[in-house]
């Protein structure tokens, strides 16, 4: 089911949460890229409102290494709700992605750093990691020091040791940009007052997948021109 019928879902999601129900919600369609369904169709403050309704699980996972995981960590999760958002896009296997990693929430794919000090660290969720890991190669070439983070759900991060989330998302590293085709609403808990948070804050658009994504800044070119910016 698309994801943004979860706006007639809302209410049974909230009781099974406030009754710590294991249910497991398997939505699609979750950003822009539906072609010309239009912005009644498209996902904008979805993400968002399930990352705020307590004792809920969201996840957002970039491909079938991560869903693969995801399914463990769903069922093991007995005493609260589960939301999947998955793309209708085919994608790749991406270099980094694993099943491991997916069940600490937010996890490094690709770090070509030393001593985890990075001039930036990119962040990407569900589909759009793939604009990142290609935002990421370019940058590299130009002599960028880049950490890349798929960041599947952020209960499941939290959820992690201090020591750990630190190794992922280093304090002293300010320099991060996220990028996920919905609301930026709260982003800044994850990368800080001077990061980038690259998203919509607006209903959608009908068109074609790869115009409307340029037509909202949800492209390669974006994230390497913020990653430049804070770095």
């Amino acid at each position: 089911m698309p994801f943004v019928f979860t706006d007639y879902m809302r209410a049974a999601i909230r009781i099974y949460a406030l009754c710590e129900a294991e249910v497991i919600y398997v939505m699609t369609h979750d950003t822009i890229g539906l072609r010309e369904d239009g912005p009644t169709h498209q996902p904008i403050e979805h993400l968002a409102s399930f990352r705020a309704m307590p004792n809920t699980l969201m996840l957002h996972p970039a491909n079938g290494n991560e869903i693969a995981r995801s399914y463990k960590v769903v069922v093991v999760n007995r005493k609260r709700p589960s939301i999947f958002a998955l793309c209708r896009k085919k994608l790749t296997q991406l270099p980094g992605t694993s099943i491991e990693g997916f069940e600490k929430g937010g996890y490094t794919i690709s770090d070509n750093s030393s001593g985890n000090k990075p001039d930036v660290i990119l962040i990407g969720t569900g589909s759009e990691l793939e604009i990142v890991v290609a935002a990421t190669e370019d940058l590299r070439k130009e002599g960028k020091v880049v950490t890349v983070v798929s960041f599947v759900s952020w209960e499941l991060f939290d959820e992690q040791s201090d020591e750990y989330n630190e190794s992922v998302l280093p304090a002293s590293v300010t320099a991060r940009v996220s990028i996920e085709p919905e609301s930026t609403f709260a982003w800044h808990n994850i990368i800080g007052s001077k990061g980038k948070a690259i998203g919509i804050d607006r209903f959608g658009a009908s068109a074609p997948t790869g115009i409307i994504y340029k037509e909202f800044g949800i492209t390669k070119e974006v994230v390497i021109a913020a990653a430049k910016e804070l770095s």
